[in-house]
């Protein structure tokens, strides 16, 4: 029976993914365990610190099936989380199961495990980053001239593109490709220390035995113990977390820019899609909302890695629990989550005639800026703000357009026609240099990400 929202069958897939919770089952990490155990075994056989053909043994005993009912039930009984897997890979190894676990503690093992788990991981993570960031390019390049208003404080501040906005979310990605391939390399290294770190256990051949057998799994090896240093998880984590909080700021954006009242973009429709259960007509952000709230509890997991990083003397079961917590937590959310977002922006329905209608919404009230500065330039900048905020807000009153009210001022019509006022007042006319800082992310996007696949 679940009781976990991400193994729940009816709604699992809205808070992971099937992949991701594979990586992160109790199978897997019994399974990447026993990696560890394996190829301690094999580099301890190629050094002489144990028999030949007990390395041998313990290698293929490692990569044999395991009862994890069985290993579950006696570890209960022994109220310890590896020792359980120590004693079933002792006797799967027949006579020379004696060697098993020859030198290091658990928390190497744990550790050393939960690291090959992060390996998998975070390669899924950044294949399906690397898919959100080919659909912003795809919708950036489609809408690099697509005006629209945009908006501080939530309401109208000046003309953009939507190309723009895409962009700007564009950039991010980029930067958090770069983030995770950094940090991924820090975080993917191992620990085989022995019981406080120290390499006593391994009769002066520790930092040897360590190298060897984090080779065979392919992992870095580190300068000194990191038992008691979780600094490398905080790093990994605070990246996904950084990652899924772009994540939710885009589903955000796009939820509101589905306002019945703004109706700019909508996330994909299919037949059969159902909004609400007593209203038919609904059709709501779903997809969207289902991404954007899975920010807040990656925090929260980051929040308990941080913490956990606060150990007691060399280590101690109290602060290193919690990744045990927080690293599948984290993981599983940000799967969903990139997955989501990757289908949404793939098939976003982008609204141009609603952008320029909300753009002629105000009357002309969006080009106050553009109005001002032209005025300025003969009445001064100062002057000419008072002036078109004293228009602004007679247009917003009266709800008639900027343009007429200008032209009524005399201030402003001994020096401008009527046809010049309302030309100020184009929106596609007062878009900056948004193309150029468009392009610039494009030419980004083209170094960092593959083309696309039908391309």
């Amino acid at each position: 029976m679940s009781s976990h929202v991400v193994d729940m069958l009816t709604i699992g897939n809205s808070f992971s993914t099937a992949e991701m919770r594979a990586i992160w089952s109790e199978e897997n990490r019994l399974r990447r365990q026993l990696d560890v155990e394996a190829a301690l075994a094999v580099a301890e056989g190629e050094l002489g610190v144990i028999p030949a053909e007990a390395a041998a043994a313990i290698d293929a005993a490692a990569a044999g099936d395991f009862d994890l009912a069985a290993i579950a039930a006696e570890g209960a009984k022994a109220m310890h989380s590896l020792n359980a897997t120590v004693s079933a890979l002792q006797a799967a190894a027949g006579e020379h199961g004696e060697w098993v676990h020859f030198g290091v503690t658990t928390q190497d093992v744990v550790d050393t495990g939960a690291v090959l788990q992060i390996r998998e991981a975070a390669a899924v993570l950044r294949r399906d980053l690397v898919a959100v960031g080919q659909a912003l390019r795809a919708l950036t390049i489609a809408h690099r001239d697509t005006p629209m208003a945009a908006r501080t404080h939530y309401v109208q501040a000046l003309p953009t593109t939507f190309g723009f906005k895409t962009a700007i979310w564009l950039d991010e990605v980029l930067r958090h490709l770069d983030r995770l391939e950094v940090a991924t390399a820090h975080v993917l290294t191992g620990n085989i220390s022995g019981a406080v770190g120290t390499y006593a256990s391994f009769d002066g051949r520790g930092r040897e035995i360590e190298r060897a057998t984090l080779e065979h799994l392919g992992l870095a090896a580190p300068r000194i113990s990191w038992q008691a240093a979780r600094d490398r998880m905080g790093e990994y984590s605070s990246v996904l977390a950084l990652v899924s909080t772009t994540l939710g700021k885009i589903a955000t954006e796009l939820s509101s820019l589905m306002h019945s009242e703004i109706g700019e973009v909508e996330e994909p429709f299919t037949a059969g899609k159902i909004g609400s259960t007593t209203m038919p007509h609904k059709r709501n952000p779903a997809l969207l909302e289902g991404a954007a709230a899975l920010t807040a509890p990656i925090k929260h997991a980051h929040a308990l890695i941080l913490d956990g990083a606060a150990t007691v003397h060399e280590r101690d079961a109290i602060s290193w629990r919690a990744e045990w917590i927080a690293l599948p937590e984290i993981h599983l959310y940000l799967a969903s989550q990139l997955r989501t977002l990757g289908t949404i922006l793939g098939g976003l329905v982008v609204h141009e005639d609603a952008m320029r209608r909300n753009l002629e919404l105000q009357g002309g009230l969006i080009l106050s800026e553009k109005a001002m500065f032209e005025i300025g330039r003969e009445l001064g900048k100062q002057t000419a703000h008072h002036v078109v905020y004293a228009a602004s807000m007679t247009a917003v009153e009266e709800d008639r357009h900027l343009a007429d009210v200008l032209a009524e001022d005399e201030r402003v019509s001994a020096h401008f026609d009527p046809a010049t006022i309302r030309s100020w007042l184009e929106a596609t006319a007062y878009l900056g240099e948004t193309a150029d800082a468009i392009d610039a992310v494009l030419a980004a996007a083209d170094d960092a990400l593959p083309a696309p696949e039908s391309a």
